[in-house]
């Protein structure tokens, strides 16, 4: 039986992808009847989840074919106020953000898709009704209908599987309006993200200025609530940042950003992800790259369940972290909005006094929020924790290959020794990797290892146990760590 994906947009093809290496088939509903390749919307990809599109197949092809950006400037009126420098990529796969509009992420996926037999992806499927029992889901469209093990909803901000689960999609919308437009220009600097509060240009609001492939620049102003794209001076506009400089409008778009989620993210077979279970505000980076990692945490948990290897707690954990994930990025994000678009005297008078003390004191630089860049969660509460839940540190092994480039649970082991005990143990765990030999111990060394010590990683490369020898053994404490990481 295949998995029903509601959804043909990145997260819905990543999770296809990412199902298809562990060798479960998908069909994926597309309610349009054709891909829209329009417009940049998503561009900014964190190398995490560059590391996750690899593992579907596709994170090498959006890095190179991306702009990669280390250095980021921010501006009160004519000052600069901050500056962020990223560190070289070091022993990592990808640098630390790449910049490749969405239209393009969704072309590469869609070209992987198509070379994918598990991977059934059809247009112009409407859906229209849901059904669920303890053993399966069945998914109405205009066409018939289509009945899988589960179904992940990954259809947008307007989510049809959404609205027939009857979920509420609780939060704010925010009064202010962005202009957004992709521009084809010489800006006179080079890769570098531009960050400019109450410029004389765009009083008493801000723009955000982000690089892209092809001498394409994307602009995002601050506009008030009632502004009218028809009525707009553009090149007046676009002339404040360009100057004198030919320019091409490559795309143009408002938005009204909004702040919500569903209440659970899981019900019953039905596991809702990206826009479908949470919308937020652009500036850190957290919409795509968020949903990136639902389409992650779920593919591995669905594949265990469908083998009957997972316990009754793993299916569920999948709103208990990414439910939390959400929750984190919608604070932080709603944090920069508040500084963004104050919305009380209070919150005015906050970010005036941070700005202007900015000018002349760098310690109050630290106070600016334009956007806190996405980072992973770590799912150190969660309940198939046992120690730990951060993200693994990346290395290229001795025994070839990179560690995030697995995609099943792995023991990794550091002067000590550890063996599956039983028939579910070497089914569970793809792989033993001991780090004594000398290009391992850098991971090691990044673990903070000590001899006699183990870690189990989760397939989505997460940590979820460091653990060390007892007298009699790792056995009982890597099998303990193992069961409790798979739900039971």
């Amino acid at each position: 039986m295949r998995v029903v994906i509601v959804g043909g947009g990145p997260v819905g093809m990543t999770t296809a992808l990412l199902l298809a290496r562990h060798g479960v088939p998908t069909t994926v509903l597309e309610a349009q009847p054709r891909r829209e390749l329009v417009g940049s919307r998503s561009i900014c990809v964190q190398r995490d989840v560059l590391d996750i599109l690899e593992r579907a197949g596709v994170g090498a092809q959006v890095a190179e074919v991306g702009v990669t950006w280390t250095h980021g400037r921010t501006f009160y009126r004519e000052h600069q106020v901050g500056e962020i420098r990223f560190a070289e990529t070091g022993s990592a796969a990808f640098p630390p953000f790449v910049n490749t509009p969405q239209t393009v992420v969704e072309l590469l996926l869609e070209q992987r898709v198509a070379a994918e037999p598990l991977v059934d992806l059809q247009y112009g499927q409407r859906v229209t009704g849901l059904a669920q029992d303890a053993a399966s889901v069945t998914v109405s469209t205009v066409d018939g209908s289509v009945a899988g093990s589960h179904c992940v909803a990954a259809d947008g901000a307007h989510s049809a599987v959404r609205s027939l689960l009857g979920l509420p999609f609780d939060g704010m919308s925010f009064d202010d309006r962005f202009l957004i437009a992709d521009i084809r220009a010489d800006l006179g600097f080079t890769a570098e993200r531009r960050f400019y509060f109450d410029p004389p240009w765009n009083p008493g609001r801000q723009v955000l200025v982000h690089p892209q492939p092809g001498g394409v620049w994307r602009i995002d102003w601050q506009v008030p609530a009632d502004f009218d794209l028809a009525n707009e001076n553009l090149d007046d506009r676009i002339r404040k940042i360009v100057g004198a400089a030919d320019y091409e409008i490559v795309w143009l778009s408002v938005y009204r950003f909004q702040q919500r989620r569903v209440p659970r993210m899981r019900v019953g077979r039905v596991l809702l992800a990206g826009d479908a279970a949470h919308v937020m505000s652009p500036f850190g980076a957290r919409g795509l790259n968020s949903g990136i990692a639902d389409a992650d945490n779920l593919a591995w948990k669905i594949t265990l369940d469908r083998q009957e290897l997972a316990g009754p707690a793993l299916l569920p954990s999948y709103d208990t972290e990414r439910g939390a994930a959400a929750e984190e990025n919608l604070r932080v994000t709603g944090d920069t909005m508040r500084f963004l678009v104050p919305r009380t005297e209070e919150e005015r008078a906050h970010r005036v006094d941070v700005l202007t003390r900015a000018i002349t004191d760098e310690s109050a630089r630290a106070e600016i929020d334009s956007g806190r860049l996405a980072t992973p969660f770590s799912y150190a509460d969660s309940p198939l924790t046992t120690s730990a839940g951060t993200l693994c540190p990346d290395a290229r092994l001795m025994r070839g290959g990179r560690l995030r480039e697995l995609a099943t649970f792995r023991v990794l082991t550091y002067w000590c020794d550890w063996r599956p005990a039983d028939a579910w143990e070497r089914v569970v765990v793809g792989e033993v990797l001991p780090l004594e030999r000398e290009g391992d111990t850098v991971l090691a060394d990044a673990l903070g290892l000590k001899p006699r010590q183990a870690v189990l990683v989760r397939p989505d490369g997460h940590v979820a146990a460091v653990l060390t020898e007892p007298p009699g053994g790792l056995a009982a404490a890597v099998t303990a760590a193992l069961r409790r990481a798979t739900g039971w």
